[in-house]
């Protein structure tokens, strides 16, 4: 349930706290979202009860919600020349992907070196050094105002749908596929249609459902689900195998992923955007996923008894820079067609598509690795044979994931020199805003 707070909260509030963004201003909406991540840090890292560290991971969920909402809303709106955006967005896309492989680091470190509540105290400086900066440095920028009309029935609706939907896919991890859990979802899916039929009737709607009759955006938004949650569910495996299989200490582990976040930063933010000037996104987009189907396959091909070197290094360097120089173009595409008055519900609906399909796949690869482990030890087996069993057929399930990515890229999105029917491009658009 500690785990669940922070994701059913993170989860559900992403499209409204950049809907948000857009009415009060994203400058209000990350300072508060980090004022908010840090306090809560802290009161989780007091907490003297289970229900005290329930409340303060779901404020944690809520403050990372309103932050990463509106983070990617500041980038396009403050770098509107193309080639720096570009570059800022590769910053955020390492962000993004390297700071799991470094929290699994520091994570290593603080465990091993002190106790379980620095990993909410270290919060508080960080944050605090964040909100000065970003009190600072960040733009005032322009905001519509709250009487440019917030739709409450339908930000209701979106919260709960997601929420639900994030809350019945993390339980099915836990519970199985069963009744249960496709009545979470099932429910999800009736208040997620209720949505849509309000977004059509509204006068202002939360969200404007035109935005996705893009193909570049709609196409973004599907690879999003897809390779977030091959992102999450590459790390959940690799965790396992280094942990479970190879045997390896928490501090190992942690150092283990040392260059593939490194490669994760140089592809994010030298790679990709090389490519991108170079090729356009659609072509670095299926680069980055050969590569990083490439990766998944190899590490199912990692032997019970691998060596670190020989046969665990290269899946983790190319799972690195396939995830970095998949990221930015991403991204770039999600926000490709945002003008000023939606640019922070567009940031917030690509994180939140990234995060349920990171969720998903996640509690989909988890359940195969279950049932293939589960199967091999009622059959007489060893637990760390079927366990490395059952973490092949998960990584194979992940790459057939990002295989339906890649033909996703080849096939929805829109070849160079195809233009987007009836529009400018954003940078015109947020240039001319300003």
């Amino acid at each position: 349930m500690v785990i669940n707070a922070y994701l059913i909260a993170y989860g559900g509030l992403l499209i409204f706290a950049g809907r948000l963004g857009d009415l009060i201003g994203h400058r209000r909406v990350l300072l508060a979202g980090i004022a908010i991540f840090t306090l809560t840090s802290v009161t989780a890292g007091l907490s003297q009860n289970a229900v005290m560290l329930v409340v303060s991971r779901f404020g944690q969920g809520a403050g990372a919600a309103l932050i990463t909402a509106v983070t990617l809303a500041l980038i396009v709106t403050m770098f509107t020349e193309p080639s720096e955006q570009t570059q800022a967005i590769g910053f955020y896309s390492f962000v993004f992907a390297g700071g799991g492989a470094l929290g699994l680091l520091l994570g290593g470190v603080l465990m091993q070196l002190t106790s379980w509540q620095w990993l909410f105290f270290i919060n508080l400086p960080i944050g605090l050094v964040s909100f000065l900066v970003g009190w600072r440095i960040l733009p005032r920028g322009r905001r519509l105002g709250l009487s440019a009309g917030l739709d409450v029935i339908g930000a209701v609706l979106l919260v709960a749908s997601v929420s639900l939907l994030v809350y019945g896919v993390i339980n099915a991890e836990h519970l199985g596929w069963g009744l249960s859990t496709f009545t979470d979802l099932g429910g999800a899916a009736i208040l997620l249609v209720g949505f849509v039929i309000r977004q059509r009737r509204a006068k202002v709607p939360l969200l404007d459902l035109a935005v996705l009759g893009d193909r570049n955006v709609a196409g973004a938004n599907i690879i999003q689900f897809l390779v977030t949650g091959g992102l999450y569910g590459s790390f959940f495996i690799a965790t396992l195998l280094l942990q479970q299989v190879l045997g390896y200490a928490p501090m190992q582990m942690a150092l283990s992923f040392v260059p593939l976040a490194v490669v994760t930063a140089v592809a994010s933010i030298l790679i990709a955007p090389f490519l991108v000037r170079r090729f356009r996104e659609r072509i670095t987009l299926v680069v980055g996923l050969l590569v990083y189907v490439a990766g998944v396959l190899l590490l199912a091909r990692v032997p019970i008894d691998g060596a670190y070197l020989g046969d665990v290094l290269a899946p983790l360097l190319l799972l690195g820079l396939g995830i970095g120089t998949v990221l930015p173009p991403i991204m770039s595409l999600a926000m490709s067609t945002a003008g000023e008055d939606e640019v922070g519900v567009i940031s917030g609906l690509a994180n939140s598509t990234g995060m349920i399909g990171g969720a998903l796949w996640t509690a989909v690869v988890a359940s195969v690795i279950g049932s293939a482990t589960g199967a091999l030890v009622d059959a007489g087996a060893r637990e760390r044979e079927a366990l490395h069993h059952g973490l092949m057929l998960g990584s194979l399930t992940l790459a057939a994931v990002l295989i339906v990515a890649l033909a996703v890229a080849l096939f929805v999105l829109r070849r160079r020199g195809e233009d987007a029917p009836g529009g400018e491009s954003r940078a015109q658009a947020l240039a001319a805003g300003h």
